[in-house]
């Protein structure tokens, strides 16, 4: 498993929260938490923008995935709208997770609680090249569902 350094800048709003971390040795995501100054109420359907308390620094050819946390999903319909959100290099500002619940009851964020996660990756950048037509491929263009359910 390589390792990449992932600066990180505590904002004012995150003084006494714990930094992002892995839950687990094999884990790929490393937990986010609410850097709310009160309580969050998401009623369902709604969307809000929570607060990490957090900026960092990616190195070039890496970016962050922002991704929900499966038990929220699961216990609570709790998402993220742009999942997974993408977090680029020259990115400086506060990370922000775009919540939603999708759930039938309104949940509360709470200050400290995991609301998210991120997972580091590598990045390619493709070089754009027009032409005419396509290699064939046994799929051609058949998509949304054409092999079956």
């Amino acid at each position: 498993m390589s390792k990449v350094i992932l600066k990180v800048k505590r904002l004012d709003n995150n003084k006494n929260l714990p930094l992002p971390s892995y839950q687990t040795n094999d884990s790929s995501g490393l937990d986010l938490r609410a850097a709310v100054e009160k309580d969050i109420i998401l009623h369902p359907g709604d969307i809000k923008l929570i607060p990490t308390g957090l900026s960092i620094s990616i190195p070039k050819g890496y970016e962050v995935q922002v991704r929900p946390r499966s038990g929220l999903a699961l216990k609570h319909g709790l998402g993220i709208v742009n999942s997974p959100g993408t977090i680029d290099a020259d990115y400086r500002g506060e990370i922000g997770i775009i919540a939603i619940n999708w759930g039938e009851k309104s949940f509360t964020v709470k200050r400290g609680d995991r609301i998210a996660q991120i997972v580091v990756n590598r990045v390619s950048h493709a070089v754009v090249e027009e032409v005419d037509g396509l290699d064939q491929t046994d799929r051609g263009e058949g998509g949304f569902g054409h092999s079956g359910t």
